[in-house]
């Protein structure tokens, strides 16, 4: 065979990868092979049917599951298609919008997705851990498809920080790309569109996108039923931990927490026992980034807080079934299991006495009145999973959102002296143990890092001025920093900043009068 072009090996390869990992059957290679051929500007091809198959037959399972293979094929197709006008081959968007089209049009229909989810889903008869088979299936085409950047999720940096609540993950977000200025620029003169609504509405699921929002051509949902009303699930692209999912209303309605919550998400993992499901809190400062959209967010992972004990029982009248705890965790947490409903009611009795509990004492104020308006602080951020003895369980997170002068983004969010490295809301994500810090972290700890080498004067320094004072703090507790244990020095003094995030976040604080406190509430119950 002679040697192929750049490009036409690339056409070839990308279709090759569609075949290896079942995106596409053998029997459509001639209909992908010209819709590549047509995506890319392109009337005939230097390849054949029988070329794509020897070149499937020889990519590595490990190229696959690292990303390099899809990434290093795109990258020639994309520069293609920059060199011929196609694309800004320097805007990073235009980029991701069109190797976008080329994945949608390689990865199956939602029909034929849904199908094989279900055929899945379906051998329950069969083997026990179907859900399993059917999520695994979903999982790898989200994979597959490039909808989840394996080549860019793992340059992701990620550990875990000890602590006296377990072990603490941090994660460092470097797979979703930072905006890029001339789509910023050119995204403010485009005439405005409200459709999809956002990000997460259905109307996503093959959507082309444009500069302003993200393509989604190779997007694929799988409708639930979640109670009486239709729900669907999808995986991150970002995935900040295994299967990362998000669970979605088919409505564009906003974050509500209330008795339905707690019956869709027990409705989930039921479903899918060996995932966990939780939900943001529905206001303000607590209550994650999406407030727009009804939302849950699970996935097949066990974090520190799952892990956590419950270090005190209690009762609560009429609810005899119910098992109940306060969980060791810096945040307030009430742990509750038992029976389906049994759970659901107390649940839904907790967060109703939480919604309207005050404690002056304890700086706890469900309202407060602003410009002659009613504000409620009050709410909960819940998880549900099957614990270890496979009985149903529910985190009940105690969150408020009040402000004051000291604190004008909240008094239980991280306090100012931490924004130098988490500033952010704190979500269902953070609750749970799992800070996903910005990628400019990154940069500024490494230059912290040869500054501390250096002995330079952190507070000379602009870009590391915030960092100074923590690091000056740190730098007296050890004998000795060198260049072999400066970077687990680091990591764990940033795990140990997340913990007082974890801290702050807290209503009832882990003294004696803030658990005396915590114990008024439950008293209440």
């Amino acid at each position: 065979m002679k040697r192929l072009s750049d490009v036409q090996a690339a056409m070839r390869d990308l279709v090759a990868y569609a075949l290896k990992t079942e995106l596409v059957p053998e029997r459509d290679l001639v209909y992908s092979i010209n819709t590549v051929l047509w995506l890319m500007g392109e009337d005939s091809c230097d390849f054949s049917q029988e070329d794509v198959k020897r070149r499937s037959g020889r990519i590595t399972r490990r190229s696959i599951n690292d990303g390099s293979f899809l990434e290093a094929t795109l990258k020639v197709l994309l520069d293609y298609a920059a060199s011929k006008g196609m694309i800004d081959g320097e805007s990073i968007v235009e980029r991701d919008m069109f190797d976008t089209r080329l994945m949608g049009a390689l990865t199956p229909r939602p029909s034929e997705v849904n199908r094989m989810f279900r055929e899945w889903w379906g051998s329950l008869f069969l083997d026990q851990n179907s859900w399993e088979l059917a999520t695994d299936y979903f999982y790898k085409l989200a994979q597959d498809s490039d909808y989840i950047r394996r080549y860019r999720i793992k340059r992701d940096l990620k550990w875990q920080t000890d602590t006296e609540y377990g072990a603490l993950d941090i994660t460092i977000n470097l797979s979703k790309p930072e905006k890029d200025p001339k789509a910023i620029a050119a995204a403010g003169k485009m005439r405005s569109t409200a459709y999809p609504r956002c990000q997460l509405c259905l109307e996503n699921e093959g959507y082309a996108g444009r500069l302003d929002h993200p393509a989604r051509e190779n997007h694929r949902v799988i409708p639930l039923r979640l109670g009486k009303d239709m729900w669907y699930m999808q995986y991150s692209p970002y995935v900040y931990y295994n299967e990362h999912c998000i669970v979605f209303n088919s409505e564009h309605v906003p974050m509500k927490i209330d008795k339905g919550t707690f019956k869709r998400l027990l409705s989930f993992v039921s479903m899918f026992p060996h995932y966990f499901l939780g939900s943001n809190a529905d206001l303000p400062i607590v209550g994650g980034s999406i407030l727009s959209h009804d939302h849950f967010q699970g996935g097949r992972y066990d974090f520190a807080m799952a892990k956590a004990p419950v270090e005190r029982t209690f009762t609560v009248q009429g609810f005899s079934g119910v098992r109940c705890g306060v969980v060791r965790w810096p945040m307030s947490v009430i742990r509750i299991s038992g029976g389906d409903d049994a759970i659901t009611d107390l649940a839904d009795h907790i967060l109703n006495r939480w919604r309207e509990y005050t404690d002056e004492d304890a700086f706890i104020y469900a309202y407060t009145t602003e410009d002659g308006q009613r504000v409620p602080h009050n709410t909960i951020t819940p998880i549900a999973r099957r614990n270890a003895e496979k009985r149903l369980e529910i985190d009940l997170v105690l969150r408020n959102n009040i402000t004051t002068d000291e604190h004008p983004l909240g008094v239980y969010h991280p306090h100012a002296d931490l924004h130098h490295i988490k500033k952010e809301n704190i979500g269902l994500i953070e609750v749970m143990g799992l800070a996903v810090l910005p990628s400019r972290l990154r940069g500024e700890l490494e230059e912290l890092k040869e500054a501390i080498l250096k002995g330079s004067d952190l507070h000379a320094t602009p870009s590391l001025e915030s960092h100074a004072a923590w690091a000056e703090t740190f730098m007296r507790e050890y004998d000795d920093i060198n260049e072999n244990n400066i970077d687990g020095i680091l990591q764990d003094e940033v795990g140990k900043v997340f913990l007082r995030v974890l801290m702050d976040a807290g209503v009832f604080k882990r003294t004696p009068e803030g658990q005396a406190a915590f114990d008024r509430f439950i008293a209440s119950l």
